[in-house]
């Protein structure tokens, strides 16, 4: 068969964007080379729970448009973040709000709490150099000390002073007593987990599980008109320009007979102590009373080819090189990019569907 196009990668962003052509009658091929479709947002249920395999995707949105067109493929419960942060034993709210401040300083009031930080962001003179200067410049330093420094250190690898100030663009900073992390006004957990969504997607299209494109690509690429790739831009041209940088993460899933571990989804470990950053017990996003539960902790790895990346670097000398393969692949005769990996950048959920159905709109554009 001979399809309009060819999808690499079975994820959000090539599930919106086929679900999209399909619709306006095109013929649609899925490839993926893991075992399963849904990529990072993929669930799995175990004894009737559904586990985020690889880490913890909350949907939310400020876009009407967006929420009412996930509605379209699921129900969402009413969820709201409100992760923890455990540093050394002690527990505090995040986002940083009024009972971050009151657990650190004692402050009461919300004038209390801005006279501390803006006290201690005084230490910070002129345009702050890297990440510790931005985020003390932001929050202070108490707070950079318990809530973000190791934490960071331990998610990309080195200490603060050498990641550029550019990873913190904002810190959320609430003088309310308000744990909802997101300001978003739309946000939930899809009611059957994730999975089902991309299923419903990518219902009338051909899919083809466990094949690598690039393996086979010429035989690929000659089944149809066009190509969508969402895999990584640099490995698409075997790297021949250099490698992109990422940092990786690996999941230790844990089942245990007790119906509660830790009392809340998201846990951040904030301090050396422990070598993972997150704990996340996934009943919580659905109000699960199952009889037992599963835990899973997110350790941060230096990435290396053959590992699956999942955050980019983007610094100086990365966001160069991306500009070199951008320009090259913008010059590709049938293939478009899309997604984390092939544009180089970290998306949030509801970024991607955004910049799928932008993509699905230009094509049809043409």
């Amino acid at each position: 068969m001979h399809y309009d196009y060819v999808i690499v990668g079975a994820g959000l962003f090539g599930a919106v964007f086929a679900h999209e052509m399909r619709t306006r009658g095109k013929k649609i091929l899925v490839v993926d080379r893991r075992s399963h479709i849904g990529g990072n947002c993929y669930t799995e249920s175990i004894d009737g729970i559904n586990v985020h395999k690889y880490g913890a995707h909350i949907f939310r949105t400020s876009r009407r448009e967006i929420w009412e067109y996930m509605l379209r493929f699921a129900d969402f419960n009413n969820f709201v973040n409100s992760p923890i942060a455990n540093f050394h034993g002690k527990i505090y709210n995040m986002p940083f709000n009024m009972n971050t401040f009151n657990r650190i300083w004692g402050v009461v009031t919300p004038a209390e709490a801005q006279a501390k930080i803006d006290e201690q962001r005084r230490e910070i003179v002129g345009e702050p150099r890297n990440l510790e200067e931005k985020a003390i410049s932001l929050v202070g330093r108490d707070v950079y000390e318990i809530l973000i420094k190791e934490y960071t250190e331990k998610q990309w690898g080195r200490p603060c002073r050498e990641l550029p100030a550019s990873i913190i663009r904002r810190l959320p900073v609430r003088l309310i007593y308000d744990n909802n992390y997101f300001n978003d006004p739309y946000q939930g957990i899809p009611k059957g987990g994730y999975t089902a969504i991309v299923e419903k997607m990518l219902d009338g299209c051909d899919v083809r599980l466990g094949v690598d494109y690039l393996a086979d690509r010429e035989k690929l690429s000659n089944l149809a008109d066009r190509v969508l790739y969402t895999g990584a831009i640099d490995e698409y041209y075997g790297r021949d320009m250099g490698s992109l940088e990422y940092r990786s993460l690996r999941f230790e899933h844990k089942r245990m007979a007790i119906r509660n571990f830790q009392g809340v989804a998201v846990v951040n470990y904030t301090s050396f102590a422990e070598p993972y950053t997150r704990s996340i017990e996934h009943k919580h996003f659905e109000f699960g009373d199952q009889p037992t539960t599963v835990v899973s902790y997110e350790y941060p790895f230096e990435w290396s080819p053959g590992v699956e990346p999942y955050y980019p670097i983007n610094d100086a000398r990365n966001q160069a090189l991306y500009e070199k393969y951008r320009q090259r692949a913008a010059a590709e005769p049938k293939t478009v990019f899309g997604g984390r990996l092939g544009t180089y950048r970290y998306t949030d959920m509801q970024d991607t569907v955004i910049a799928a159905l932008e993509l699905a709109n230009k094509e049809v554009a043409k």
